[in-house]
């Protein structure tokens, strides 16, 4: 089989895993030791998992993140899902074809006492991203006892899979920081903090009506068994709960939504970011908000090619200054588009999109098909709240923070983690002194969504008024503090056109001219003397939209060196090539040859600042260097005239939504009558996956929702062997 392994990386380093030797299906191959065994499994070049017992379709992976099933194999005997279980060396492992089989094992386990065995803490925090390592990190500098639980190999939450630069301010969101970097910031803080205990491997299953939350930790070693690794159940007992469990990624309803190859964005970035696997050829992603964008952009990073982004709405909704890398590097974005279908018999082969109409409806001719092998779904995230809501029915003291408080940029997430970390600890009577303003001022900005684009003229009228509040204040010239005028000396050039919670370049600016509107993050830069600028660069190498050029005259007033952004492979822009050089749309200025590379790889890691000569009319209008060159053509499309009864909404069940709507049509009105006629929600998952579509079934059949009887929650929220819980020992 080909090796899918990612080799070269502009950001990343590649690993130098201990390789070992499994077999899938009887065949051997090689892995990395400790991976999960769905990233072999791809590295591999397989991506079929099994089959559904109940209509012979290919089961892949969606989610890569232990909310689904669709990823379950068998390993050494037993049913796993593959994306939380670690490669071992030896391991056997095959496909689900129907249902697993109870294995047969003559063996006589041992057993500890499970019920003697509760853990008191101060703090127990679920989720080790960003919101659960800030919260740990403001109470164990108090000196609290805190626990912080977390289900995979290692912390950081989302932050592991976040290649790019940070928005924010550089002093509370390392703003101009890459998220994996940020990860490990964090991670050394809360190592510094001896009454903070991390289990890592470890699983919340279920919060109880005695205020105990029940956990499985993985790979205990036995010693009387020689080390033999196996899970245990162990039950906690805190005084106070922090739920920090993120989000859970939509799904949407359209046929081929299950095939292999169509899955989340975050799915997506855990292989080619975390795992350095790369997962596709050329990828179609679906949701223009940020974790779309970002995903695409993360494609490119990873040498895939990002066939378009579609997006339901007029415009996208997460930052323009995102949308403007890709489009830039050669990427469309088609808004007011839908995807109709994901075409394929074993795997995506192609997709299909069409325009909308103001009514939401595919517009008849406007069909295009593109050959892809991904779909990444990017529609929106549902909080992982379940832990909040039980424990709260329990009577429990239980706070939240992160995406499971309310669905927001990581950088917010880090400062909701601080916020309910002071407010567990005032709870506890051991700090006294209140939340600052600041801080909830803050989460609040970070948390605010985009403003509008502003248009030149909009944007030529804030310079003035900044400009002119300048002038009144300390003196000077309009021209002199705006730029836009002015073709000699050296001076940046801002390409960011919509007001977000960004700043990092007033911090970094040797000379301190870089100010935002009225001081505030979300105002857009502007320079208080353009006289003093020195040209170090630092601006354009920290911007995380990678949205600040530098334009120098001083050598030649006709002809500048142009400074861009880029973070792609040096060998695409070294010395003396011919690079495509476009404005922030990705309208093409021309063919420039690179003058010069600067790299800064200890201050600045990841960015390069490539250097060009062109002419003062179009030198300042510079900001992308153009990518993918070669148009998508578009594919005969396929027939989409029966599209909307087959789509799958319960993928565990494999339960269409004409199954689901013919049910409602006859009266249904109980999500658990519904799981009693053709077993929608009765999967693995626990409905996880299929919840928010079958409610929204029920809202597009013109079924007020507060007539709706919601489903009855498991005690358990994840799949747990019998054994584990009777507390079996290897």
């Amino acid at each position: 089989m080909t090796s899918k392994r990612i080799t070269q990386h502009p950001v990343l380093d590649i690993p130098e895993g201990n390789n070992v030797s499994f077999t899938w299906n009887g065949n051997r191959l090689e892995g990395r030791e400790g991976e999960m065994v769905s990233s072999a499994l791809f590295a591999n070049g397989v991506q079929i998992f099994g089959h559904h017992h109940k209509d012979n379709s290919p089961q892949g992976i969606f989610c890569a993140n232990g909310q689904c099933s669709q990823c379950l194999v068998i390993a050494d005997g037993l049913p796993v899902k593959s994306c939380m279980t670690p490669l071992r060396e030896g391991m056997k492992v095959q496909s689900v074809e129907g249902l697993p089989k109870v294995p047969e094992d003559d063996n006589i386990p041992t057993f500890e006492d499970i019920d003697s065995q509760i853990k008191d803490v101060d703090v127990l925090i679920i989720g080790g991203g960003p919101a659960g390592l800030s919260a740990a990190i403001e109470l164990g500098q108090l000196n609290i006892k805190t626990l912080i639980v977390d289900d995979k190999d290692r912390l950081g939450g989302k932050l592991v899979l976040q290649t790019h630069k940070f928005f924010g301010s550089v002093e509370d969101s390392h703003a101009g920081t890459r998220g994996f970097e940020i990860g490990h910031i964090l991670e050394k803080k809360l190592a510094q903090l001896p009454s903070v205990e991390v289990w890592l491997e470890t699983t919340a299953v279920g919060v109880f009506s005695d205020k105990v939350v029940g956990v499985v930790r993985e790979n205990i070693k036995d010693e009387n068994s020689g080390n033999k690794a196996y899970s245990k159940y162990i039950k906690i007992r805190p005084q106070k709960t922090l739920v920090a469990t993120g989000a859970r990624e939509k799904m949407l309803p359209f046929p081929g939504n299950t095939l292999p190859g169509v899955y989340g964005a975050g799915a997506f970035q855990t292989l080619v970011n975390r795992d350095l696997v790369k997962s596709s050829e050329r990828v179609l992603i679906v949701g223009g908000g940020n974790v779309g964008i970002i995903a695409g952009y993360h494609a490119i990073q990873a040498g895939i090619e990002v066939v378009a982004v579609i997006e339901g709405l007029p415009e996208v909704g997460g930052y323009k200054v995102h949308a403007d890398k890709l489009e830039r590097l050669g990427v469309p974005i088609y808004t007011r588009h839908t995807v109709l279908s994901a075409n394929g018999k074993d795997a995506v082969e192609s997709v299909t999109i069409a325009q909308l109409d103001d009514k939401w409806k595919a517009i008849k001719g406007t069909e295009k098909t593109f050959k892809v092998d991904t779909v990444l779904i990017a529609v929106g995230l549902s909080p992982v709240n379940e832990f909040y809501l039980k424990a709260k029915e329990w009577g429990m003291d239980v706070y939240s923070a992160g995406d499971a408080q309310e669905i927001a940029e990581a950088s917010a997430a880090m400062f909701t983690g601080k916020i309910e970390g002071i407010r567990i600890a005032k709870a506890l009577g051991i700090y006294e002194g209140g939340i600052p303003d600041e801080w909830t001022e803050k989460a609040a900005v970070l948390k605010s969504k985009p403003g509008v684009p502003l248009s030149e003229e909009a944007l030529s009228a804030l310079r003035s008024y900044c400009c002119d509040k300048k002038k009144d204040s300390e003196g000077g010239s309009n021209d002199a503090l705006d730029g836009r005028s002015v073709e000699n000396g050296v001076m940046p050039v801002f390409h960011c056109t919509q007001e977000i919670p960004c700043n990092p370049c007033t911090s970094v600016c040797e000379e301190g001219i870089i100010k935002t509107q009225d001081d505030k993050i979300t105002g857009l830069p502007y320079l208080t003397d353009i006289t003093k600028c020195k040209g170090c660069m630092n601006c354009v190498a920290i911007c995380p939209g990678l949205a600040a050029t530098l334009v120098d005259y001083r050598k030649d007033g006709e002809n500048p060196t142009v400074t861009l952004p880029y973070e792609l492979w040096r060998d695409t822009v070294e010395k003396g090539q011919v690079i495509t050089i476009t404005d922030v749309k990705g309208n093409l200025l021309g063919d420039y040859p690179v003058e010069r590379v600067v790299a800064n790889k200890k201050k600045f890691p990841g960015t390069l600042l490539v250097q060009v000569k062109m002419g003062k009319d179009v030198a300042k209008k510079a900001i992308g260097i153009k990518f993918q060159k070669s148009p998508i053509e578009s594919l005969d499309v396929p027939d989409t005239s029966a599209l909307p009864d087959e789509a799958v909404i319960c993928r565990c069940e494999r339960v269409t939504a004409g199954e689901i709507r013919s049910a409602i049509r006859n009266g249904v009105r109980d999500v658990n009558q519904l799981k009693g006629i053709n077993r929608t929600g009765m999967g693995s998952c626990g409905s996880k996956t299929c919840r928010t579509m079958v409610l929204a079934i029920f809202r597009d059949e013109g079924v007020d929702l507060k007539e709706v009887t919601e489903r009855t929650d498991r005690p358990l929220f994840v799949e747990v062997p019998f054994g584990t819980l009777a507390g079996m020992k290897g």
